[in-house]
């Protein structure tokens, strides 16, 4: 993980000393991108699956009076894995929330220069996160926990799910770093 973050780092500092994109990032950011893309449009559908979850609880609950047990905790974990998943689709097409106080008004350079200086924060952010994902699967894995509930699934599948996220969102935010940096600088990728 350490030596991953050291070898984007050091293509960081390459970046910003040349003046074209070295070949390796440029594909390093389709690639990713493309992955993302993929993901995310598949993982759009989940949706779909956690609506016919919640109705499957409605009737079953309200209008043939037999309450199933695992369909909420279902429903919580299908928004988890739709929403880690689809976390880097989203920061491609540009759909997070964004404080628009300042950004609005800056011109796309600037804007690149603010989405490049507030993506240290996101990385720094995501890097934590995802070294307590690995922790906490492992743990999850070694001790086989399962959730403290009538239906008591195991928890790895989730966590497995989350890890995969966060891993995305990290990647596809260095993919966003360096196209910021491409566009400072006034290159394309």
């Amino acid at each position: 993980m350490i030596l991953i973050l050291a070898i984007i780092l050091i293509l960081i500092l390459i970046v910003i000393k040349n003046n074209s994109m070295p070949k390796l990032i440029s594909s390093y950011v389709k690639f990713i991108d493309s992955i993302c893309i993929k993901v995310g449009r598949i993982v759009m559908y989940g949706v779909f699956f956690m609506m016919f979850v919640l109705i499957l609880s409605f009737i079953t609950r309200n209008i043939i009076n037999y309450p199933l047990m695992w369909i909420i905790e279902m429903a919580q974990f299908t928004i988890t894995a739709y929403y880690l998943l689809g976390g880097g689709y989203s920061m491609i097409t540009d759909d997070h929330v964004r404080m628009d106080l300042f950004y609005g008004r800056l011109s796309e350079r600037g804007k690149a220069k603010m989405d490049a200086f507030t993506s240290m924060f996101l990385i720094f952010y995501l890097i934590i996160l995802f070294y307590g994902s690995i922790t906490s699967l492992q743990y999850t894995i070694q001790t086989k926990q399962k959730l403290f509930t009538a239906w008591a699934p195991y928890v790895w599948p989730i966590k497995s799910l989350m890890l995969i996220g966060i891993l995305l969102m990290l990647l596809q935010a260095f993919s966003m770093l360096f196209k910021d940096i491409a566009k400072i600088k006034g290159k394309k990728i």
